[in-house]
């Protein structure tokens, strides 16, 4: 078969960097052809600008075998060819990610279950460019140490959930999710969740997820097919080294620890974030479901059932409200059945007021509350929103909801009378571009956003564009 290969001059300087680019993206395909896929190579180089590809497997492998210790090869390869060139290439230190793009996803998942450095397999070519585009943003700060940094960074330190990354107001995210942890049904499996609730994203991309009806706390290592129970995992109930649906987690960096509402038990408790077998209470008798945590170490907990949201200050006997504890209403100094809650670093509360189809935002001090998204009843329209959930801040004070009933992500810019649709919001269901009851929420680092997608009993990612 004739072989396609770009010239040597074609392994170009990036333009935002000053350093010589080091990655080379390598294609090999059988069927490969220009004209079917002229459009996705333009889009892989923009993501990196060496792009070879190849027909043929022995050239192919020679040429990868041929390359310096110091290059870093970033594989796209068929599944057929796959299945021979992997085993072979594999152990190459220059080899550091390949992806599968195939037909048959599930018999090739197979194999490439073998093969740590097998990232992805994947059907559609949107999805491969999603996650090449993700990844190579890691690989980039592992390799590259020296680049000019690309991107705005906040200054201070950044609110839990929230990104790292300055995200602009006419900022846009991909519509095809791509299924980063769970999706493959509902059930107990190391791949598999139970109707999620919360979740945390840790600077690694690494998630924990609160997998509620198997009562324990699972981790998804950055690109990982199985996760890990690092919390629960002993069945539902109250022993200290079980869990009864779990609604929340976080971290707290500081004891390297996981705190966990867990709602079945009606207690939050501190548990060991590496090789723990069993939590600490902090607090218990309480309804607690939503959690986040200051710079300051202080730990915000909603509680359900008294329609409050106290802080616990480190250091402090007794603990604050700082938004609600007026009873069930729909005043602005009230609350109804809350369930997340986001702090900024101004210490403003944000929380996710379910029963009155709005977000609340109660800044540090204040005795009521200000209507930052929603207030307009049960409805679906664009100025309304329908049992809010998962709620998230950006540094311009746009607020991110899982607007749980519309089967969609919502973002209202701050002042805004009404807002938009930014994940999902194309009818309930289990495609890419859909959500079933949307009820986490999450930014990595970089402003990728992370969505329970409860009902699909999986967790989305949506890249920043």
């Amino acid at each position: 078969m004739a072989t396609v290969i770009l010239p040597d001059n074609d392994f170009h300087t990036n333009v935002d960097d000053q350093y010589p680019e080091i990655f080379c993206l390598i294609w090999l395909d059988a069927g490969a052809n220009a004209e079917d896929v002229r459009d996705t190579e333009q889009k892989l180089r923009s993501i990196i600008n060496c792009l070879k590809k190849f027909q043929d497997l022995k050239q192919c492998q020679k040429y990868i075998e041929e390359r310096s210790q110091n290059e870093r090869v970033v594989m796209i390869v068929s599944g057929s060819l796959g299945r021979e060139i992997v085993p072979s290439i594999h152990k190459l230190r220059q080899v550091i990610s390949i992806y599968v793009y195939c037909m048959d996803k599930e018999s090739n998942k197979k194999w490439a279950a073998k093969f740590a450095k097998v990232k992805a397999v994947v059907v559609k070519l949107d999805e491969l460019i999603a996650r090449i585009k993700d990844d190579h943003k890691i690989q980039k700060m592992v390799e590259e140490p020296l680049s000019i940094n690309i991107f705005t960074t906040s200054t201070g330190p950044v609110p839990l959930r929230a990104s790292s990354t300055d995200i602009q107001p006419n900022a846009k995210w991909a519509q095809n999710g791509v299924t980063v942890a769970g999706g493959n049904g509902s059930g107990s499996g190391i791949n598999q969740l139970s109707l999620p609730w919360g979740l945390y994203v840790g600077d690694d991309q690494t998630i924990y997820v609160a997998d509620t009806s198997n009562s324990r706390i699972l981790e998804w290592k950055y690109s990982a097919t199985n996760g890990k129970v690092v919390a629960g995992g002993n069945g539902e109930g109250n022993g200290a080294h079980q869990l009864n649906s779990p609604r929340d987690v976080i971290i707290d960096k500081d004891s390297d620890s996981l705190i966990i509402s867990d709602r079945g038990n009606n207690r939050v408790v501190r548990w060991p974030r590496r090789n723990g077998t069993s939590g600490e209470i902090i607090f218990s008798n309480i309804a607690y479901v939503g959690l986040t945590m200051d710079e300051n170490g202080s730990l915000y907990v909603v509680d359900e059932g008294k329609h409050e949201v106290r802080r616990y200050k480190t250091g402090d006997t007794q603990e604050i409200v700082v938004a609600g504890g007026n009873g069930k209403g729909n005043c602005l100094d009230k609350l109804s059945n809350i369930l997340y809650v986001f702090v900024d670093r101004d210490h403003s509360v944000y929380v996710s007021d379910c029963g009155n189809h709005r977000v609340m935002k109660w800044e540090e001090g204040a005795k009521q509350g200000i209507v930052v998204a929603g207030g307009q009843g049960y409805g679906n329209s664009l100025t309304q929103l329908s049992y809010p959930y998962g709620v998230v801040v950006d540094q311009l004070g746009t607020v991110y909801v899982a607007d749980y009933w519309n089967d969609r992500v919502m973002r209202w810019a701050k002042g805004a009378t009404q807002g938009s649709v930014i994940a999902g919001g194309n009818g309930s269901g289990s495609q890419s571009n859909q959500l079933n009851r949307p009820i986490g929420l999450s930014f990595d680092r970089y402003g990728n956003l992370y969505v329970v997608d409860q009902y699909n009993h999986r967790i989305q990612k949506f890249s920043i564009e």
